[in-house]
């Protein structure tokens, strides 16, 4: 018989017979999608009978007006393949998604225009969300349970009550997913702490609850607003992630881990954050900022159930087993062959200075003001700032005005000073002398837009503001928009100068794909590429140490990895080892 009915009364019920939601978080966007079904047939064996997942809107339309929903962005195929594996979907299309995902999912395009207000009922955001929902549920409507897909839930926004208050918004929000064709029942999720159920609900829409301990004591918070419904921990959160510098890769402990997954069972419905939490390849990277600006690293394995690579864990098979005395356990035969292998190292075959190809991989934009990326067009990676000191004879104090994130100053191409986060308001004192008409170069970082809080409206990246050099404004900048989305442009044979931003190539041979850890130990920071894609972020001060790299992103014969390295720090190699090392 088909699932076409499902309810939201005491409990949920799939065609009039009640059921306990048992899901697990799996981020397609996080995973090469050749390994899609090898994590939900994992998730199917564990017991689970549900996946969630986010989508991200800055992926999906990285302009405005252009989509893009293939490959790694296929929704459609990932939710097909829950559907042939017997799995239900919950689905969260929020503008904002948080997820320790760049800017929370919100496209950087946003920033570009004054006076934008981020999720509120300002009209020009909310023009932006029709027109993206218009294409999105043109694909994803039709995977409903109302017309026969396995979508059983659609969320409306995301942790809003943590974010403000306004109902106008969250009804907004709604109708524009019911003129969409949103059929199943609607759910919101927020934190069972202070006021963030009470301004992140929505009357007649059901209330879920994050959280990772604590279960009973949540789940008779959340009770509260839940009108006799059903109790769900949308994020049962069973681990937590890294940000660079943080002392070491985060753990949590699975002995309360399994005490709270049964005690939740117990009481309510669980949505296991994460099941697998994947990697946040290219520059895709949240951040947080309390008191300071903390970047989350390249590896999204969060502690979860599966490993950033996949491999089954000890709180795997602990779940497995307290799951198992709430469901029967299906059989699942894995039909994915996965294997890791140490390729060995790589000696480099060549490299090129950042400063010498510049005008080959950037188009030169002159404007009397230093301009932000968005204003350029631009959404992620770096931008660079070239202006010539005619005046000045000496720098005797420099200051950024409305700078974000990381900035690498360079006086005649020669490093001067680093500037990170807070240093960045600050006025510094140099006494650096100089030829008149020495170039002035400032490298400026975008290390991952905030995805939570108050500061998601001051993400602009680049310099938005003024060089202040002795007291007075410098003027006249041409710019060079950085995304690094072109590489093959590069030309090796041009030159490279030691402690400058470069290139470094490596490659090798291989005859069978596997999966396998890039090591960057020696290396300072920057990015890397395999075969063109931007596999993501390395930095010395850790905790993470090596880059996964997926086996389908290698090709059988050749295969190039390019190194973008900042700091001058590098090494003649790199290798290719069968082990993670998150610190």
């Amino acid at each position: 018989m088909a699932f076409n009915t499902f309810e939201i009364k005491e409990k949920f019920y799939m065609n009039g017979k009640p059921v306990q939601i048992i899901s697990g978080a799996v981020h397609y966007f996080r995973i090469v999608p050749e390994y899609w079904r090898d994590r939900l047939e994992k998730l199917k064996a564990m017991g689970c009978n549900t996946v969630e997942t986010y989508v991200p809107w800055n992926l999906h339309e990285p302009k405005k007006g252009t989509f893009c929903f293939d490959g790694i962005l296929n929704v459609k195929k990932f939710i097909e393949i829950a559907a042939d594996l017997g799995l239900w979907v919950i689905f969260r299309p929020s503008p904002y998604i948080c997820a320790e995902w760049e800017f929370g999912g919100l496209p950087a395009w946003l920033l570009a225009e004054e006076g934008m207000h981020l999720r509120s009922v300002y009209p020009p955001f909310l023009k932006h969300v029709r027109d993206y929902y218009k294409k999105l549920f043109e694909i994803t409507a039709p995977l409903q349970l109302t017309n026969g897909g396995p979508i059983i839930m659609v969320q409306i926004e995301n942790e809003y009550g943590y974010f403000a208050d306004d109902t106008r918004y969250l009804n907004e929000i709604k109708e524009l997913m019911l003129e969409n064709g949103v059929t199943v029942p609607f759910i919101t999720s927020d934190g069972p702490w202070g006021d963030a159920l009470s301004c992140g609900s929505l009357e007649g829409v059901l209330p879920a609850g994050n959280f990772g301990s604590g279960m009973k004591e949540q789940f008779e918070v959340l009770r509260q607003y839940t009108d006799r419904g059903p109790l769900m921990c949308m994020e049962f959160w069973v681990g937590w992630f890294d940000h660079w510098g943080n002392g070491g890769h985060k753990t949590s402990n699975l002995e309360e881990n399994c005490k709270d997954l049964d005690e939740g069972l117990q009481y309510g419905n669980i949505n296991i954050y994460m099941f697998i939490g994947g990697t946040n390849f290219g520059f895709m990277n949240g951040s947080n900022y309390y008191e300071e600006l903390t970047p989350d690293v390249t590896s999204y394995d969060y502690d979860a159930v599966l490993t950033e690579a996949g491999d089954i864990t000890p709180k795997y098979k602990a779940f497995q087993k307290i799951i198992g005395k709430y469901v029967k356990l299906p059989e699942v035969v894995f039909t994915t062959r996965i294997e890791k292998k140490a390729y060995g190292q790589l000696t480099c075959t060549g490299k090129v200075g950042l400063f010498e190809v510049l005008e080959d991989i950037s188009e030169p934009l002159f404007d009397t003001f230093p301009k932000s990326m968005e204003k350029l067009g631009q959404n992620y990676g770096y931008i660079l700032y070239r202006s010539t000191l005619v005046k000045e004879k000496k720098i005797e104090k420099i200051r950024l005005h409305q700078a974000n994130d990381r900035a690498k100053i360079y006086i005649s191409k020669e490093p001067v000073i680093t500037l990170y986060d807070r240093e960045l308001l600050k006025e510094h004192n140099l006494s650096l002398a100089f030829e008149q008409g020495s170039s002035i170069t400032i490298l400026m970082e975008n290390m991952g837009r905030v995805n939570f809080g108050p500061y998601l409206d001051k993400q602009r990246k680049g310099i938005d503001g003024e060089v202040v050099i002795n007291g007075h404004q410098h003027m006249n900048w041409t710019h060079y928009s950085l995304p690094l989305d072109n590489i093959g442009k590069l030309d090796f044979k041009k030159g490279w100068k030691s402690k400058e931003p470069a290139f470094y190539r490596f490659e090798f041979l291989i005859t069978e794909k596997c999966d396998t850890f890039i090591d960057m130990e020696g290396w300072g920071k920057g990015c890397v590429f395999i075969n063109g894609f931007n596999l993501g972020r390395f930095w010395e001060i850790g905790p993470q140490k090596r880059l996964y790299l997926p086996g389908p992103l290698l090709k059988e014969g050749m295969n190039e990895i390019i190194v973008f390295e900042t700091e001058g720090k590098v090494r003649d190699s790199i290798i290719l080892l069968d082990e993670p090392d998150l610190g």
